[in-house]
């Protein structure tokens, strides 16, 4: 009785293994109609925190070649192909090596995306602190990885949108048009020698401040202010977006002056600003989703059209 039913159980085993079976596909993913809902402030956060556990990252320093790598990794994860354009340029400290990021999505997105999100990752130079650049440099970069992770979600919308991540967008002794804005207007130059050409940019820059009030520059081009204002309303956070007093320098100024329509969402109302009090803990990370949302809200809008 006991070998009859070892023998029923070892044929039972050999049907179950060798018969034909039918296996049920994965159903494919719905694509949201909505992207700006999966933008994760958390997640963003996270990223910003793995950035600043890498300390001060100054332009040709061996901790912004170690943010290069994780901001390869992360974006190689999400299906974007990250491309290198590096250049040296004069600088008030000598002859520097500065590496921008350029990251499409698809083949199409190869062929000519119609829309630049964009963010500057190094930090300002310092010899008297130690100055990580949370929200200066952090929050922005951070988030732009959220950002590539949310549009890996939604293929279509990610084919028409190119990440850059600027090197050098701190002056090493003041803004002047030599120094400072390395990596935007290298950039911008060769976009011109190449022709191509993109409908408008979004530039994050200082976004994850906990008290958050985006303070558009006076310059910001009309329609893209409008545009924004209206995604901000949509998602009922327009009590977050204002204008600044005057215009502001910064990496959206050589991409308008290439003729890329360009506005800079950036909160310039932060006390710890160039301080070694620009850390972590003043960043929140409902601050990034808001402005995460936001763009995406912008941009789904804008491809629609």
């Amino acid at each position: 009785m006991l070998l009859g039913g070892a023998i029923l159980v070892v044929c039972c085993f050999f049907y179950w293994k060798f018969s034909p079976r039918q296996i049920s596909p994965r159903p494919k993913p719905v694509e949201s109609t909505e992207p700006w809902k999966d933008f994760s402030g958390e997640k963003a956060l996270a990223q910003v925190r793995a950035l600043v556990d890498l300390g001060p990252r100054p332009p040709a320093s061996p901790a912004i070649q170690r943010a290069r790598l994780h901001i390869t990794r992360e974006l190689s994860n999400c299906h974007w192909q990250v491309e290198e354009q590096a250049f040296e340029e004069k600088t008030p400290r000598g002859e520097v090596r500065f590496v921008n990021l350029i990251a499409t999505h698809g083949e199409l997105g190869k062929k000519g995306a119609r829309f630049l999100v964009c963010s500057h990752y190094d930090t300002k130079t310092f010899d008297t602190i130690t100055f990580v650049g949370a929200n200066d440099g952090g929050s922005s970069t951070g988030a732009l990885i959220e950002m590539a992770r949310v549009l890996d979600l939604h293929p279509a919308l990610a084919n028409q949108v190119e990440l850059v991540f600027f090197d050098g967008e701190e002056a090493y002794v003041q803004f002047t048009k030599t120094d400072g804005l390395y990596g935007s207007r290298y950039f911008a130059k060769q976009l011109a020698a190449s022709n191509r050409s993109f409908r408008g940019g979004i530039l994050w820059d200082m976004i994850g401040d906990r008290d958050l009030t985006i303070t558009l520059p006076l310059d910001s081009p009309p329609d893209l202010a409008r545009g924004i204002f209206a995604a901000a309303d949509a998602l009922q956070v327009r009590d977050h977006f204002t204008y600044y007093e005057d215009a502001v320098l910064d990496d959206h100024t050589p991409l308008n002056e290439a003729g890329i329509p360009t506005i800079d969402l950036i909160d310039f109302d932060y006390p710890p600003w160039h301080t070694a009090a620009d850390t972590i803990d003043k960043l929140s990370a409902d601050s990034l989703r808001i402005v995460g949302a936001v763009t995406l809200r912008y941009l789904v809008e804008m491809n629609e059209k």
